[in-house]
């Protein structure tokens, strides 16, 4: 029978949905200037995904997990993360707002994000490794758990960079640490924690199924 959506229009379908988002939100943004210093990285990425989509292509399961990690950055880029009004919107919902719920004291909405980085990506960078660097076993679990930790430690680098060189109200708002001197270390723990989270569930997953459809997608497009 066939299915109502393949996995194939799901992912187009998801990227003309993120495109409407992105459009939708690239109108008046809180801040323009740290909306396009939010957005520069994002527009590499995607011109990097096109520029090498001959040699290189995810499989439809990394596309939406990468299109849903650029749906959460691109609210955060609209409102600056720290000021993204998600207690507001649980609170239209359930007469709470969500941080007295879970008990933060801030917007979290950055922290989310990181972790999300880790959660998220983690499968599309191990598609990476096995089709590039073609490791197996114990390297093919731990090496995108620390690319993800390395790429957050520099992200982290560049904000620190972007804050020190623009300075002022952007600065503060690329930056957004509200107040916290610790705020890039726990950025980076959750990021790493997410990734953690990624690997043990497709470590799961493969141990169940008895099969590693990453590797079996990197196999079959290194034969096309």
């Amino acid at each position: 029978m066939t299915p109502f959506i393949s996995s194939k229009n799901a992912v187009r379908l998801a990227a003309a949905m993120y495109a409407v988002l992105w459009l939708a939100l690239a109108i008046h943004p809180f801040s323009r200037a740290d909306w396009a210093l939010e957005n520069v990285l994002v527009l590499a990425l995607l011109g990097l995904l096109f520029g090498v989509r001959r040699w290189f292509r995810f499989s439809n399961a990394s596309l939406l997990l990468i299109l849903l990690f650029l749906a959460l950055h691109t609210i955060g880029s609209h409102y600056t993360y720290a000021q993204v009004p998600y207690d507001k919107w649980w609170q239209s919902l359930t007469g709470h707002t969500l941080n007295s719920v879970l008990g933060w004291e801030r917007n979290n909405y950055d922290r989310v994000v990181h972790f999300s980085y880790g959660l998220l990506l983690a499968y599309p960078i191990r598609e990476f490794f096995l089709r590039i660097v073609e490791v197996r076993g114990f390297w093919a679990y731990f090496l995108p758990l620390d690319f993800t930790l390395s790429t957050s430690a520099l992200y982290e680098l560049i904000e620190w960079a972007a804050a020190t060189l623009f300075g002022g109200d952007l600065g503060i708002n690329y930056l957004g640490t509200q107040g916290d001197i610790w705020d890039a270390h726990k950025d980076m723990g959750l990021a790493a924690l997410g990734a953690l989270a990624a690997i043990l569930i497709t470590a799961a997953l493969n141990k169940w199924l008895e099969r590693d459809i990453a590797w079996e997608w990197s196999q079959k497009m290194k034969k096309q």
